[in-house]
């Protein structure tokens, strides 16, 4: 291929012009960008051009003499770029797809030469033979490359479109056996036998099954068989898909069990739950793990279909981050500190994502996981993308769901090739998954097979699609199923199979009442963890101040060669020295500092990932530093010990959604990993509030999946405006389970907290893994308590012994006779009003600050209040607006569980949640002090 390309250089550039203007480009790589390149010098980007009319793409070029030759391999180039425009991959026959491009030899200056014998070599080596005629040359073509079986390869880098060109040629040869043929038809008619028992014994529950696209079952079934069979590495398979045929593949090629499906379909839970919170998940939300045996080989591999909410594509980042989660723990490179595996990225793991093909080309998710795929701290080295295109979204025709003339198209733009294929040519479907198993395999790339199929019903069983697209299923309703007609052409009875599956099924269905599910929950690498329990737990997460000093000396120990940005050398490596000399007035970053590195020498992975976390958005951390003379990276707490563990600091795109997906999905692969995803600022989780929603506030309610994730969300009212102020701290209270009149346990699904000193946040971060439980952490973080000179802590502060605490007493109030008024209030806020209270000489108040939130910590909020009996009255004070922030959710709490009534001080309601003026801003802030001490 690249001799072909090099030819068809010189063959430019010796001549002076160009013959005949309906002719395709050749596209020549230039650095990583493709171009069009013409002897005039002129580089640009070509939109794509109207396949009617070729002479769009080259424009009026002057004319050139060149031999038959040059015109041959213009031929075969435009075959295999634009090949796929006149495939025959409609499995409806919607579309008249023969006359979309005329791949002729007019077009090319050879309709005279076909009787022409041409040495071909070397630029058709898939064709069997030195030489060929001109028309057998065609033929071979039209059969490679305009069949049922299509590739899309122009947007690639050279290298890897030439391998995937030949591996094409190559696969499009093969012969399938008859066992082979007997395989691949029973696949698909067990799967149409299941539909059919379930619409006559379940007709009223919504399945979303899989008619129409049982070749999709096939491709997965190839799939796991070559993961087993060709790869002697695989061990893990990560799998993330929506609704539809998830039945037929859980059941027909994963072996989950029929009796469990029974159960769930006549109404019964899927999961055994000892907490008594579990909600559970609808039937096409079902997800499994299992160990497929590889015969002879005498070990197993292990596939994990994930649980996915009913937000199409959500999946997508979580599978990607559960998958790259076991990477890092079967250290595959880059985990590979020590160099001394010679693995590559997926070695081990891969990951499987389905589509549908309207969201695969709506749904901004999929363009972020696409974009992310070749990041160095989000890769996962090649997923394998099947999209399984109905042609048809909800009810909405494919032309109002997407301006592009394919589904796939954002692939182009991320470099993936496209396969494409005609999920009525099963065997077709079989090479598509052989051809994209191998380019995974081979490049470590994304790759995405598009499967034309079709829905036999609407978006569920229930539905009535004819009400909106007549024409489509008037042809759907009288064309025989792929099963059938694939077992026709093998002369085969279908029913034979039917009737033998029937009998199987209706076993399964008696059986299902007495049917346990098996534990689904604390096995493998989770065996050590165990449920919350119904009271609130007290965990020592102190250690010795010597070691915590040892750590915080390392913390920014450099290198001898390495230099030092000079303003930092002050500021962060010289004060940090200094804080662990006095062990005194430790900031908000060193005690992070300490809490990561402890953990990391206590062989706990810790991963922190946000936008510009290796500095910090506000220039705190430093965690990550860089050369000033060569830019090189050096990470201070990954060179604590020989033996600890790993830490990633992970600088993360502008995106939210898919990277908080993405460190969710790590979160739940193993409890061992500390995973921290860090905000801009804490209103920017907006962007991904869907996956607070659907997978952190509830994933181990629906599915009994345990996550410690934490999320750092950057709060604070310092006149910054609407959208840098507030992380919605009402949102996440609200999503707790929690009741206003019962005491709250360790068993809520999530914890709220909002720390003022930088020990309560060293306390937290080192909680969420010494705990025999995971529950997500939502800090409200800090913004001006960073270099705030009271917000500092001690190591004593940290030492044996010390832990996180609920409540925090007031160290500057007087004694308990003297205070007549009480404030509560959490978070940055408590700094405003001690600092307001010593400026105005005001001695009579306590100020308590409430450090958890959820669970609400009733019992020692009351040891609090019970020690200033003097006290008249509360107030709750807050930065916040009033129908914003923590106050709704405490108010009841306060009144039912520790019996105060506070009075509300604070903003007045609000639409946004801060005002946008600075003058505004100043004066409702001094309003607020002056509310909250008007007693």
């Amino acid at each position: 291929m690249l001799r072909v390309i090099q030819l068809l250089r010189t063959s430019l550039q010796h001549q002076n012009s160009i013959t005949s203007i309906n002719r395709f480009p050749i596209l020549i790589q230039a650095k990583s960008q493709r171009y069009y390149q013409f002897k005039s010098g002129i580089y640009g980007y070509y939109p794509k051009p109207d396949l009617h009319d070729c002479s769009q793409i080259l424009g009026n070029i002057p004319s050139i003499q060149e031999p038959n030759y040059f015109k041959l391999c213009q031929l075969i180039e435009a075959y295999r770029n634009f090949g796929h425009e006149k495939a025959n991959l409609d499995a409806i026959s919607l579309t008249n797809s023969n006359n979309k491009l005329p791949l002729n030899l007019k077009d090319f200056g050879l309709e005279n030469c076909q009787k022409d014998i041409f040495n071909i070599s070397d630029i058709l080596p898939g064709f069997g033979s030195e030489k060929g005629s001109l028309a057998e040359i065609m033929e071979y073509l039209d059969k490679t490359y305009c069949s049922t079986l299509a590739i899309e390869v122009k947007q690639l880098y050279e290298s890897d479109r030439a391998w995937l060109i030949q591996k094409f040629e190559q696969i499009q040869q093969l012969k399938f056996s008859e066992s082979d043929k007997t395989n691949i038809r029973n696949v698909m008619l067990k799967a149409q036998s299941l539909d059919r028992f379930l619409g006559k014994k379940f007709s009223t529950v919504k399945r979303y099954s899989g008619e129409g696209a049982e070749s999709m079952l096939v491709f997965m079934n190839q799939l796991i068989s070559l993961s087993i069979r060709e790869s002697s590495s695989l061990t893990n398979i990560v799998l993330g898909m929506p609704h539809r045929g998830r039945l037929n593949l859980q059941t027909g090629v994963l072996g989950y069990p029929l009796q469990a499906l029974f159960r769930k379909l006549r109404g019964n839970p899927e999961l055994i739950d000892n907490s008594g919170t579990a909600t559970g998940d609808i039937l096409s939300h079902l997800f499994q793990s299992i160990d497929l045996p590889i015969e002879g080989e005498g070990r197993k591999i292990h596939l994990s279909m994930l649980p996915n909410p009913s937000h199409l594509e959500a999946v997508n980042p979580v599978a990607l981050g559960k998958t790259r989660a076991k990477q890092l723990f079967l250290k595959e490179a880059p985990y590979d500190v020590t160099g001394n595996c010679g693995s590559r990225l997926g070695d081990s793991v891969m990951c499987v994502l389905i589509h549908g093909d309207a969201s695969f080309a709506s749904q901004g998710v999929v363009a972020e996981c696409l974009m992310m795929s070749s990041l160095p701290n989000f890769s996962v080295g090649g997923t394998v993308h099947v999209v399984v295109n109905n042609q048809l979204g909800y009810t909405t025709s494919a032309e109002f769901g997407r301006f592009t003339d394919k589904c796939t198209n954002f692939g182009n733009l991320a470099n993936c090739p496209v396969i494409h294929v005609n999920g009525s040519d099963p065997e077709s479907v079989v090479k598509a998954c052989e051809l994209a198993f191998q380019y995974r395999m081979e490049k470590r790339r994304d790759v995405i097979v598009d499967i034309s199929c079709f829905r036999r019903w609407g978006h569920n069983e229930l539905d009535e699609p004819a009400f909106t697209q007549p024409q489509m299923y008037q042809f759907i309703n009288n064309r025989q199923t792929v099963p059938d007609q694939y077992s026709e052409n093998l002369n085969f009875n279908s029913n034979s199979v039917g009737k033998d599956y029937e009998s199987h099924l209706n076993s399964c269905l008696a059986e299902s009442d007495a049917y346990d599910p098996p534990p689904s929950q604390f096995q493998a690498q989770w065996s050590a963890i165990q449920p919350a329990t119904n009271n609130i737990t007290q965990w020592d997460t102190g250690l010795p101040t010597e070691l915590l000093r040892k750590i915080g000396i390392h913390s920014v120990k450099l290198p001898n060669t390495f230099t030092v940005h000079p303003r930092l050398m002050k500021s962060h490596v010289q004060s940090r020295l200094k804080e662990m000399e006095t062990g005194e007035k430790l900031n908000w970053a060193t005690a992070e500092a300490l809490a990561i590195g402890s953990l990391l020498v206590q062989r706990h992975t810790v991963r922190l990932c946000g936008q510009d976390s290796g500095r910090g958005t506000f220039s705190q951390r430093h965690a990550l530093l860089v050369d000033t003379q060569s830019e090189d990276v050096h990470i201070p707490l990954n060179n604590l010990s020989t033996e600890q563990a790993y830490f990633e600091i992970v600088n993360s795109p502008l995106i939210e959604e898919s990277v908080l997906g993405f460190e969710y999905g790590m979160s739940i692969d193993n409890p061992t990993l500390l995973v921290i995803w860090e905000a801009q600022f804490g209103d920017f989780f907006n962007c991904a509030q869907l996956f607070i929603d659907t997978f952190i506030s509830s994933g181990e309610a629906k599915w009994m999946l345990q996550s410690g994730l934490v999320l750092l969300l950057p709060h604070g009212y310092d006149g910054d405006g609407p959208e840098h102020s507030s992380c919605r701290i009402e949102r996440f209270l609200q999503l707790c389970n929690t009741s206003p009149s019962i005491r709250d346990s360790d068993n809520v699904n999530m914890n709220v907290v909002f720390p003022t000193t930088p020990a309560q946040y060293y306390h937290l971060l080192r909680r969420q893994q010494v705990r025999n439980f995971r529950k997500p952490l939502i800090i409200v973080g800090p913004k001006g308590l960073l270099r705030l000179p009271e917000a500092v802590s001690s190591l004593n502060e940290m030492s044996s012994g010390t832990h996180f605490k609920t409540v925090l007493s007031d160290s500057n109030a007087g004694s308990a006779v003297e205070n007549t008024q009480g404030i509560l209030c959490s978070g940055k806020h408590y700094y405003a009003l001690d600092q307001y209270r010593r400026e105005n000489g005001i001695k009579d108040c306590v100020i308590i600050r409430v450090e958890s939130l959820c669970p609400f910590p009733a019992d020692n909020i009351i040891k609090e209040v019970m020690k200033f009996p003097s006290v008249k009255s509360w107030t709750w004070s807050q930065e916040e607006p009033e129908n914003m922030g923590a106050w709704s959710y405490l108010s009841p709490r306060f009144k039912q569980q520790v019996g105060i009534t506070p009075r509300y001080a604070g903003r007045p309601p609000l639409s946004a949640p801060a005002v946008g003026v600075k003058k505004w801003h100043t004066k409702q802030a001094a309003q607020i002090l002056t509310d909250t001490f008007k007693f």
